[in-house]
């Protein structure tokens, strides 16, 4: 009897060690392909997508731990999306209008620079909407745009209440 069971005992610790061997197989190869697909998502290089699996099938785990240190940072994926990213704030960056006199960055809606005091735009008589120095017509409302004159505001009496002195009386300092 004690000959049946060493027998029962060898057959379940065969099938034990069959089924671990298996498993361990198993998750070597799953390795592999796994290695094979992370490879190709971050290169196109088909050499090294192949020496990378090949390392990981010749070394199991610890050609895994190699692979893991020499593999590429970043997904195409991800460098992709990182590139557009990239164009995107480029883009945004020279959109930005800039004043034609100084350069300075201004805004779509203004008539003078704040900075050099140039003039931008000029709204149209017709639709009152901002038109561009150099377009010779509205695209607004397909008016010509006419050239308003400059009003000048009358002199009102309390602005010469004698507080302010003309810039003729101002003398002149001699230089020091």
């Amino acid at each position: 009897m004690s000959s049946d069971l060493l027998n029962t005992i060898g057959t379940a610790l065969q099938t034990v060690v069959a089924v671990f061997g298996a498993l361990l197989v198993a998750f070597w190869i799953a390795l592999v392909i796994w290695t094979f697909r992370d490879m190709r998502a971050r290169t196109r290089d088909i050499l090294a997508t192949l020496l990378a699996s090949l390392l990981v099938l010749l070394f199991g785990p610890v050609g895994l731990g190699l692979y893991l240190l020499l593999r590429p940072r970043d997904t195409l994926a991800e460098r992709y999306e990182r590139m557009l990213e990239e164009e995107a704030l480029l883009r945004d960056m020279e959109e930005q209008p800039v004043c034609s006199s100084c350069q300075h960055k201004i805004q779509p809606d203004w008539m003078l620079c704040p900075h050099c005091t140039a003039q931008l735009r000029r709204p149209c008589a017709s639709c009152g909407r901002l038109l561009d120095m150099s377009w010779q017509i509205c695209p607004y409302c397909a008016q010509v745009p006419t050239v308003a004159p400059m009003q000048t505001l009358p002199a009102s009496p309390a602005a010469d209440d004698g507080r302010w002195a003309k810039p003729t009386a101002i003398p002149a300092q001699a230089p020091r």
